[in-house]
């Protein structure tokens, strides 16, 4: 062949190279079923050094021959009551730990944890000897409990901390409230109020709920509580205690002594107990609404995400999402969260430092949705929906679609114009499934990627995300990837100290690197030891407009939890379009870390929330288990991690190609 079509051929080939070069090498899936374990460390034989991590103490260690009490921080006090989680370190792994008087396991890095029964007292008292050959160290450590009332021994009684609620509240006229209480059993338990109405009170014989933490991570079937004979309940529909004041007035605490409080009493045969309820009940005026308008910046700053979260109950799980500028009507406050009416049947709880009051007489939002428009862009679609006002709305998905629910709002759509013929969004409907609520929904030929929702005068834009282009051979190629190594500040640590953020930097940092070698670009949302407000994190993502978003952590489990049965591998997600990335995350973490299969959770975290990309929080290991604590502490651990982040996440992205197509 003559030179010069060699050199034809060379420059024909040579874009192609460029190409697989810059794109990265075709992605190879990893074998299916589980990889061998991690290979145990040696084990370690430095000096003898007790330390305890957890319950978190002034940092005192004790070695070979000294006998010391450890303290623990300054406010710390244990929540648990029942049983509880201690672990530490004695620096080696071939000695030996009891912990009053009961032997625990000693890793070979020298970690070691216990689970252990609380005493019926306000103080743990614990005796930990660590003994390597000849040598011992002893540490006395003393942890508080949390104070929980005690009955006394008289025939009637009422606890005064079991009242709910307390503080200043606000409700509709004719509204009613639920009171509760703790007192004797089979007692004759009334409220008295100022003016010598009664309100009586019958008894409740509802089981106790588990604590938080076991009902949140325990990996066994719930445990019924016990029916108490010692709680009460009772209705009221109208005013209690002094007045509060103004609905969005600051809370000034009443006088302990005011006459007006609602006096509790119990009785028991001939025996009276009696207590004061701290609690000022107040009205809304029923006829002039109060109207505010939605803000999360308070200070004007420009640093917060511009969206209040709005719950279902006062203190609740994040349901509503309102961009700043969302104007509502109050319909009640329970001291700083205030309740909006969103329509006549739904409503929503916010911050007070959220909300800023119109002035009085401003009409409540509402009106009509006028007629809608479709504006399709290179990377995403725009829907413009025109309003009389910025009501309050709540955006709902599912696989294939969005739904916008419109609060205050009636239907007047007579044209909804697509502007082409755009593949993304299939159909566009509206129904109005209550005088005041309108629903918008749009039907898309593609699962949903992301969203967002912002003001635009009073029009609310909807932008819909395009799923990205995926090369199901190259499924991380061209593509951009958020890493968000989680904290500091906070963070967990595990026995031998090691702490969380120092762990999952360089595992993001590995995974950075797997990434970028298959052709994606990485954002790191921080790459040093510095810390990044919570907030920052996601916004780095949006702002880069990256496809997936995955956040890098290491576990641990509240007070009262059994970690030796709750521990392993998990992936959290927010939203439902998210929940197949958490999958593919869990199915090859597990695959390479060969720990429990904790399985997939939704969690109402910071860093799942954005609505723009997909995006899951990885908990790959336990930080409390010296086992697991060993694997994130080694290359080899690290690694791993690293690779299934990949591996899920080019899963992940594999199969929306094949589903697109």
């Amino acid at each position: 062949m003559p030179r010069v079509r060699w050199a034809a051929v060379v420059l024909l080939l040579l874009p192609w190279g460029f190409a697989c070069f810059l794109s990265g090498p075709p992605y190879r899936p990893a074998p299916s079923g589980p990889l061998e374990p991690p290979d145990p460390p040696p084990v370690h034989s430095g000096p003898l050094a007790l330390t305890v991590v957890y319950p978190p103490t002034t940092g005192v260690t004790v070695g070979a021959g000294d006998s010391k009490v450890i303290e623990v921080e300054e406010g710390f006090v244990l929540q648990s009551r029942d049983s509880a989680f201690v672990f530490g370190s004695v620096g080696r792994g071939d000695a030996e730990l009891r912990v009053n008087g009961v032997a625990v396991e000693v890793h070979p890095r020298g970690g070691w944890i216990a689970w252990l029964p609380l005493p019926d007292d306000s103080l743990v008292r614990l005796r930990i000897e660590a003994r390597a050959g000849s040598e011992t160290a002893i540490a006395f450590l003393r942890i508080p409990l949390a104070s929980r009332y005690e009955p006394p021994r008289s025939n009637v009684w009422i606890d005064s901390t079991s009242f709910t609620p307390v503080g200043d509240l606000w409700v509709r006229p004719g509204e009613g409230t639920r009171l509760t209480l703790r007192a004797a059993p089979g007692a004759e338990v009334t409220g008295v109020l100022s003016d010598g109405m009664m309100i009586r009170f019958a008894p409740d014989t509802a089981p106790d709920d588990l604590p938080w933490g076991e009902r949140a991570f325990g990996t066994e079937p719930p445990r019924q509580g016990p029916k108490e004979r010692d709680r009460y309940v009772a209705w009221w529909p109208q005013t209690l205690g002094p007045d509060p004041g103004l609905v969005l007035a600051p809370n000034f605490p009443a006088l302990p002594k005011d006459s007006l409080w609602m006096r509790i009493r119990a009785v028991v045969r001939r025996d009276t107990a009696i207590a004061i309820w701290p609690v000022r009940l107040g009205l809304i005026d029923g006829v002039v609404p109060t109207v505010v308008v939605l803000n999360d910046d308070r200070a004007g700053r420009g640093d917060t995400d511009g969206i209040v979260v709005g719950r279902p109950s006062a203190s609740g799980t994040y349901h509503w999402f309102f961009p700043n500028g969302t104007v509502a009507v109050v319909s009640g406050r329970r001291n700083d969260q205030v309740r909006l009416q969103l329509s006549r049947s739904s409503v929503a709880w916010v911050s007070i430092g959220d909300v800023y009051p119109l002035i009085p007489g401003t009409a409540p939002p509402g009106g009509t949705l006028g007629s809608m428009r479709l504006r399709p862009g290179e990377n995403s679609v725009s829907l413009r929906i025109p309003l009389s006002n910025r009501v309050p709305f709540l955006i709902r998905e599912s696989r294939f679609e969005l739904s916008v629910v419109l609060y205050g709002v009636a239907a007047n759509a007579d044209w909804i114009q697509y502007g082409g013929t755009d593949p993304l969004v299939d159909l566009i409907s509206f129904a109005q499934p209550a005088e005041d609520e309108a629903v918008v929904t749009l039907a898309l030929s593609q699962p949903v990627w992301g969203y967002r929702s912002r003001w635009d005068g009073t029009d609310l834009i909807v932008e819909v995300r395009r799923p990205p282009e995926v090369d199901p051979r190259r499924p991380l190629a061209g593509r951009v990837i958020a890493i968000d190594p989680g904290h500091p500040p906070a963070g967990a640590r595990g026995p031998t100290g090691l702490w969380e953020p120092d762990i999952v930097l360089p595992i993001a940092l590995k995974t950075a690197q797997l990434l970028e070698r298959y052709g994606a670009r990485v954002v790191l949302t921080r790459d040093t030891d510095d810390p990044v407000g919570l907030i920052a994190r996601p916004l780095q993502a949006q702002q880069s407009d990256a496809d997936v978003l995955v956040s890098i952590h290491a576990n641990a489990l509240p007070d009262g939890v059994n970690p030796f049965v709750n521990n392993g591998t998990s992936v959290y997600y927010f939203h439902p379009r998210s929940a197949p990335l958490a999958r593919e995350l869990q199915r090859a973490l597990v695959r390479q870390f060969g720990f429990r299969d904790l399985g997939i959770g939704r969690g109402n975290l910071a860093l799942v929330r954005p609505t723009w990309m997909p995006s899951a929080l990885t908990e790959g290991l336990f930080m409390m288990i010296p086992e697991q604590e060993a694997v994130l502490a080694s290359e080899e651990g690290q690694w791993r991690y690293a690779r299934g982040i990949v591996e899920g996440i080019a899963a992940f992205l594999k199969s929306t190609a094949d589903e697109k197509r």
